[in-house]
């Protein structure tokens, strides 16, 4: 996985490419990467992430459904807006842990330095951005502390091991409120998909 130094190079140079169905396993397009069983990992075990590729076989993501018992109003307290979200904050990634990203449903770009990763749903890096959302449409998003990163050939490695499942990225699954039962729903799904192939 690449520093975090490399990152805003990488994302200032990523093209805003157009969604397209993934087929299994398939880490050249968006998708939502599903952990295996088998994958013990502390950090990675039982996780949903949605990823997307950045070119030269690079990938960034987030994890979807590991929610902390911290809210944004506890990290922010002298941001008043920060106090009105109930939604906690959720675990994105192992890199800059100590920077809050946004994953946020809207029809057109939130601005800064922000990446479409479907239709109508892009994260948000640029700190000014993110306040932005938390004060004019905090109910449309997902707040997370940190991301993952791939360096090339990567991730095509770890599911070429066995280490994921990559399923189509439903916006309706990346956004939903309750991320309760989602990796064993998901991984059901999976499941189900590769026993009949």
């Amino acid at each position: 996985m690449i520093a975090p130094r490399f990152l805003l190079v990488l994302f200032a140079a990523a093209a805003l490419a157009a969604w397209k169905p993934a087929h299994p396993a398939d880490p050249s397009q968006t998708v939502l990467l599903v952990a295996k069983r088998q994958l013990q990992d502390p950090l990675y075990r039982s996780t949903v992430i949605l990823v997307r590729p950045m070119g030269a076989d690079q990938h960034i993501g987030v994890i979807l459904n590991r929610p902390t018992k911290v809210k944004l109003g506890e990290l922010f307290p002298e941001h008043k807006p920060s106090q009105s979200v109930r939604d906690p904050v959720y675990v994105g990634g192992p890199m800059s842990t100590s920077v809050i990203f946004a994953i946020v449903q809207r029809r057109d770009s939130p601005g800064g330095k922000s990446l479409q990763m479907l239709p109508e749903v892009f994260m948000v890096f640029e700190g000014s951005t993110v306040d932005q959302i938390i004060e004019k449409d905090p109910e449309h998003a997902r707040f997370l502390a940190g991301l993952v990163a791939w360096r090339p050939g990567e991730l095509r490695e770890e599911i070429k091991r066995g280490a994921w499942f990559a399923l189509d990225a439903d916006p309706a699954v990346v956004l939903r409120k309750s991320t309760d039962g989602m990796w064993e729903e998901l991984l059901r799904r999976a499941e189900s998909a590769a026993s009949a192939i």
